[in-house]
Formats: C-alpha cells, structure tokens, sequence
C-alpha cells in the first residue's frame, strides 16, 4: 500500500508542474495589465509611470523569464507579494482566506455523501416506482438550475421575504456580544445557504451515479447467490452490493473536488463570504498576478490531493488495484 501512494505521490509532480505553466501563460494572455488598472483612472498618470510600474512588477521582462522567477520562489514556497496597494504577502492573503473556503467544501461534500448515497440506493431498490419518478425528476431539475440563480432566489424568499436566514457574510452584527450557543447557531445560520446552494448539483449528479452503479451490481451473479442463500435484503444490499456500487463514486468524488473550489467563487462572491473564491475574484478583477496563481496553485494542490484521497479510498475498497499496480 505504501508502494502505491508513493507511485500516485510522484505523478503529482509533473501534473502540478504543468498545471502552474498552463496557468501562468494563460493569465498572461489575458487583456490588461495590472498597471491599466491603477493609471487609467488617474488622469495624472502618464505613459511614464506606467512603465516604471510595469518594470517594479517585472512585466517589463519576457514570459518564460517572468514565469522562471516565479517558479523558482514557489520551490521556496514564496507566493510573492501582491500587486494590490497594501503589498501583502500572496500566502499570508490565501491562508487568512483558505480555512473559510475548506469549511464549506468539506460541508457540501459531507451534505452530498450523507443525502445521495442513501438516495441513489433507495432509488436502486424501488426502480420504476413512485419514489423513483419522483427523484428523478427532482434530479433533473437540480441539474437544470444555475447556481447562481437559485442562490439570488433563495436569498430572496428566505432571507429578504421571510427574514429567517441571513444572506451574507459569515457571521451577524453583534456576533461578539452572543453566547458561545448563539455565536455557533449564528455562524450555522449563515452557512446554510451557501452549503446548500454548493451540494445541491453534487447531489443530484452522485444520487444518479449510485443509482446505476446499484443497479449494476445487483444484477450480478454473486448478488442472486447471497438471494438464494436465504440472506435478508437488508444485508445483500447494504453488505455485499453497497461496497463495489461506491467504487466508482469514490473516484468520481476526487474528480468532483475542482468543481466545488471553482464554484466557491460563484457563491462567495454572490453570499460576500470572504474567503478564497472571493479573494480570486477580486484579484482576477485587479490583474493581480501573482495573487491569482497563489489560488490556482493552491486549488490545484488540493485538487492533486482530493485525487490521490480517492485513489487510495479506491484501493482500500478494492485490493486488486493496489496489488495490480505493485506488480506493475
């Protein structure tokens, strides 16, 4: 096993390597510059200042050697500083911000597991029922609708309507004045919506996976044997068939994690959460370089992690893998 995540450790070089070049030459194809955003606006700033701006942020200098020194603080793990005028530290601003942007991933990942996994088996076993039709249908329509529109919706009716949810932020005006018991219902009450409006695709993608994987499963031979053994539904399904259904939904779950850390900047720009989608947002807004490749490479080192998570989980659920890939 240690062979294993060693091998998938090793992959992950080149793959992050090749993830900052792509990046790196793409933000640069991009129009503007960092310096049109803070002379433009000024009339007194003349083609001369923008020049000396862009040689203080080295933009004066070819790509591949911006890209090289670049590179070469990253192995230091220097994100450099931010081109924004406070000139802080790209990883001090990507840590402040990292913590608020995990909370709520790993809560729509948590959501997604605990709703679709029992949705997609209780599918599975009433196929072509009422209960079936039902959630299909409910499962379509969580695809059909766009994110960002359901969050301005749900903000509407239970935030400005009803008045029950807050609709920004993470925490209330007078947050330090409540009880520790308010101060967690309050911060509970925020994360509602954005967790909700972050799982609500994820469940109805992985509720349709579990689905067709159960019903691929019971179908085999190995699931009639345990039937005519005398075993009770209860223990062919949740014993024998529910193991090799997840398999696939394991590796889908790694594959699922750069969608979750992209949507962050959909829903915490539209709920102003301050954390990482947020922060990209803004610093995509402001050209602000080597802000914007401190978030991809940090999104890309958690997506690299997110993977090599499920690819150990798939090895631990089935040992053909790992042992296929020592022998190798």
């Amino acid at each position: 096993m240690l062979r294993y995540i060693f091998k998938r450790l090793l992959i992950l070089v080149p793959l992050l390597f090749g993830i900052t070049l792509i990046s790196f030459v793409v933000i640069h194809l991009a129009p503007g510059e960092p310096t049109d955003m803070q002379t433009q606006m000024n009339p007194q700033a003349g083609t001369e200042l923008q020049e000396r701006l862009r040689v203080q942020y080295g933009l004066d200098q070819p790509l591949y050697v911006q890209y090289g020194k670049w590179l070469s603080r990253l192995v230091q793990l220097d994100f450099g500083e931010s081109f924004a005028t406070d000139r802080r530290p790209v990883f001090d601003k990507v840590v402040e911000r990292l913590p608020v942007t995990m909370l709520l991933n790993v809560l729509s990942i948590l959501l997604i597991l605990v709703v679709s996994i029992p949705l997609g088996i209780a599918s599975a076993v009433r196929r072509n029922s009422g209960f079936d039709r039902v959630t299909t249908m409910l499962v379509f329509a969580g695809f059909a609708m766009p994110s960002f529109w359901l969050a301005l919706l749900l903000m509407d009716w239970f935030g400005v309507r009803l008045g029950l949810l807050p609709i920004s932020g993470l925490k209330s005006l007078g947050y330090e004045y409540l009880s520790w018991s308010g101060q967690l219902l309050d911060r509970l009450a925020h994360l509602i919506l954005p967790v909700f409006v972050s799982a609500l695709g994820g469940v109805a993608g992985f509720s349709r996976y579990m689905r067709s994987n159960m019903l691929e499963v019971v179908r085999q031979d190995y699931i009639l044997t345990a039937r005519a053994k005398g075993l009770s539904e209860k223990t062919v399904i949740y014993k024998h068939a529910l193991r090799n259904a997840l398999l696939p939904v394991i590796t889908i779950l790694g594959l699922s994690v750069p969608g979750l850390i992209g949507g962050s900047v959909i829903f915490e720009t539209i709920f102003a959460i301050p954390g990482m989608g947020k922060l990209f947002y803004d610093g995509v807004m402001m050209r602000d370089y080597p802000l914007i490749m401190g978030i991809l490479v940090m999104g890309a080192v958690l997506t690299l992690l997110g993977n090599l998570l499920a690819d150990i989980s798939y090895a631990i659920a089935d040992p053909r893998i790992r042992h296929g890939q020592q022998e190798g």
